[in-house]
Order: structure tokens, then C-alpha cells, then sequence
């Protein structure tokens, strides 16, 4: 390989990973401080370069397995950013993922291990490089997709309230839905099915749980709210 392209600059590649997580009333992302120059100590996303023998693919897997310790999420490319003057640290071509987790699912050890934090969107800061344009992008996308695609599910346990689905439908779309409606076009939806199970942890008579059927939906992935 390497008798191949000596004739052109080599450009380093990573990629950077934008947890969500949904916290019950809110959309989070995981961030931390940089541990190496240039930009130490400045709040940013958690990624990698790639590895020679690994796909970009499986990169932004290890990295999201590393930093969650939990495999097989809901993981997608969200793109590349290749800004020339984007890293201070010289010519990084960064590919984007974003991946979808129940805060509560999520290990604390790890996010303290890692040094991380949860933030809301809304209270972001100022992150390294181009990171706030990733995650704008990144959230900009899935409110695109949240009525086509299932996303909704990978943000909630798999037992869950209509209320808490209305919940996460709000904070991704960041504004207020109508109840009745909602909870209308939700039950003409088959692949979301009542339980027999109750909720007590909000009030005394409980909340019906409900859980989406994964094996109906790789059957056939159709979906619309």
C-alpha cells in the first residue's frame, strides 16, 4: 500500500461521537474536557482517530462502546467535517456519529471514570473545534427522522408510559404537543402494544406501560407517527 498515492499529503482521520441521552424531561448530550493538546482542558465531544485496521464504521463503534460500555445501540453517521482550519492541531478529517441511550441505562462509573458530563442542549458551551455545529447538526437530523423512524424508542426504557414517549417526542422537537392527538395517532400504531404492567412511581393508580415491538418492526421497518 504504502508504493501507492506517495505523491499526495496524508491527512489524519477521527471520528467524534455525540451521545444523546434522554433524562425523562430533557435531551442530553455526554461531553469532557480534552485530555491532550491542543485544546486541553476545553469542553468537547469524545472521539478517536481511526485505526489502521479498523473501517471509520467501527471506530466510532469502539469509541461509543468505550465511553457507554454498551453495544448494539442506535448509531448514525451524521457526516464529515473537513474544514481546513478546523483542528489547531493540523489537517483532521473528522467523521460524526450519533448515538441514542436512556440516561438511566447509562453506567455513572463510566461518565466519571471518563471525567464526562450530561448537558442539555440548551445549556451547551462553547466546545472544541467545530463540535457545536456537529451536534446541531446531528439533533437537526433525527427531528427530521423522529416521525418516520422508531428513534423515540432508543432514548426510553422498554417499558414506558405514553407519557413519557410524549415526553421524549417533545424535548427532541424541543416544543409542546397536544395530548389527545397525540395519544390518538399513538394507538393507531401497531407496533406499539399495551401491556398488562403498571406504573406507581407518579401517582397511586399507575400508568399503563407500553413497548415497542422491535421483531414486528425488522419484519417490516415501517413506521409514522
Amino acid at each position: 500500500m504504502t508504493e501507492f498515492y506517495s505523491q499526495h499529503t496524508k491527512y489524519y482521520v477521527s471520528v467524534d461521537c455525540i451521545i444523546f441521552g434522554f433524562d425523562g424531561s430533557k435531551i442530553e448530550v455526554l461531553i469532557g474536557r480534552r485530555q491532550m493538546d491542543p485544546g486541553r482542558s476545553e469542553f468537547s465531544l469524545y472521539g478517536g482517530f481511526v485505526r489502521p485496521d479498523e473501517s471509520v464504521d467501527d471506530a466510532a463503534r469502539r469509541v461509543v462502546n468505550d465511553l457507554t460500555g454498551m453495544s448494539n445501540l442506535y448509531m448514525r453517521q451524521v457526516g464529515a467535517y473537513g474544514d481546513v482550519d478546523r483542528d489547531p492541531g493540523g489537517r483532521v478529517i473528522s467523521v460524526a456519529y450519533c448515538a441514542l441511550i436512556n440516561v438511566r441505562d447509562y453506567d455513572d462509573r463510566l461518565r466519571q471514570k471518563y471525567g464526562l458530563v450530561w448537558i442539555t442542549l440548551d445549556d451547551m458551551p462553547r466546545l472544541y473545534s467545530d463540535h457545536n455545529r456537529m451536534i446541531n447538526d446531528a439533533i437537526m437530523q433525527i427531528r427530521r427522522r423522529i416521525n418516520t423512524q422508531p428513534l423515540s424508542f432508543n432514548l426510553l426504557p422498554e417499558y414506558f408510559t405514553l407519557t413519557q414517549l410524549q415526553h421524549v417526542y417533545e424535548a427532541v422537537l424541543n416544543k409542546k404537543i397536544d395530548k389527545r392527538n397525540f395519544r390518538k395517532r399513538i394507538k393507531q400504531i401497531d407496533l406499539i402494544k399495551q401491556t398488562n404492567r403498571i406504573d406507581h412511581t407518579m401517582s397511586r393508580s399507575g400508568a399503563r406501560l407500553y413497548r415497542f415491538d422491535r421483531e414486528k418492526y425488522e419484519k417490516d421497518p415501517t413506521f409514522k407517527l
